[in-house]
């Protein structure tokens, strides 16, 4: 019941803070224009603030040494989901626009703020090291490749045009996220001491990641109507991915692990696991956005993903009490 309790609490904030950007919207509270504004301020500036905090926060030089043999789990189990979920995009036609969501979608997690409160409460202070581990290829995964998926798949750029073009955007191939989390692991191993003026700056900037994330959800679900979202074959494909195949992948290579004398811990295994069955990443419409792509598909795998959530981590948990 505790572990039913928790999913249905992490749900409930994130549902409600939906609803507001929702009410925002129906009652013109805010502007046409004030979506795309937030978009930028997440993703250029609250972002990086955010994962810069998180990484000086939870990491430490021995930490980040002591984890890294283990990371070959995660790292294997995202490198593999790429794999299907490119396979996917291919048997299936996902339409251009969709496929860099759908692959994100199916491969990368919201470990910040689902991810790490739910594996606090269902396995305590005790499981961190190994929640970080699952949190450094997922952010490494996210920024570094995925959202380069997402902008290569604009459907309003002219692929052709596009590879004469010899200059390099840096911009698309260093976004600001992951610029804030090269920096941040260089200033560990520096061992740089971040003054306080500056940490609660960051900490501030950073915590608005999550609530105007939501927000802009929810304004999209009222410019797109509650009457049109629905679960269509694109949807129910990307959650499928995301929450059978995303975490059987990572219990397939455990099991291997095991089998050729590795052995891991039950709580780590167990932390890994439920880590890769977390909902989408709250930020994935914005994402959509910044590069045209389709804004209620990256809404409505994110908001179902959230809802079915619910269901989902107590049948997971019963799951791996027989792995």
């Amino acid at each position: 019941m505790s572990v039913f309790l928790t999913s249905v609490s992490s749900v409930v904030v994130i549902v409600l803070i939906m609803a507001l950007g929702y009410l925002l919207k129906k009652f013109n509270w805010v502007g046409d224009s004030f979506g795309s504004e937030i978009s930028s301020i997440i993703t250029k500036i609250a972002l990086p603030a955010s994962i810069f905090t998180a990484v000086m926060k939870n990491l430490t030089r021995s930490s980040l040494i002591s984890l890294s043999t283990e990371l070959v789990f995660p790292v294997l189990g995202v490198v593999i989901g790429y794999l299907i979920a490119w396979l996917m995009v291919k048997v299936f036609k996902i339409k251009r626009g969709r496929r860099g969501i759908f692959i994100n979608a199916f491969v990368n997690a919201n470990t910040i703020f689902i991810g790490m409160p739910l594996n606090m409460a269902l396995f305590g202070d005790k499981a961190m090291s190994y929640f970080l581990i699952y949190y450094i290829v997922n952010t490494v995964s996210t920024w570094a490749f995925g959202v380069f998926l997402i902008q290569n798949d604009d459907p309003t750029v002219d692929k052709s045009a596009q590879q004469q073009q010899h200059k390099i955007n840096w911009q698309k191939i260093l976004p600001m996220p992951l610029v804030g989390f090269i920096v941040a692991i260089v200033w560990m191993l520096l061992n740089i001491p971040v003054p306080n003026f500056l940490g609660q700056t960051l900490n501030y900037v950073g915590s608005l990641v999550t609530p105007l994330s939501l927000i802009y959800i929810g304004i999209v679900l009222y410019n797109a109507g509650l009457k049109n979202f629905h679960f269509e074959r694109d949807s129910v494909l990307a959650l499928i991915g995301r929450f059978i195949i995303s975490p059987l992948i990572l219990i397939i290579l455990i099991k291997t692990g095991a089998s050729s004398g590795f052995s891991m811990p039950s709580l780590m295994s167990q932390t890994l696991v439920v880590q890769s069955a977390t909902p989408m990443l709250a930020v994935l419409p914005i994402l959509a956005n910044e590069s045209h792509g389709d804004v209620k598909y990256a809404t409505d795998v994110v908001v179902m993903s959230t809802v079915l959530f619910i269901v989902v981590v107590p049948i997971l948990m019963t799951i791996l009490q027989f792995i």
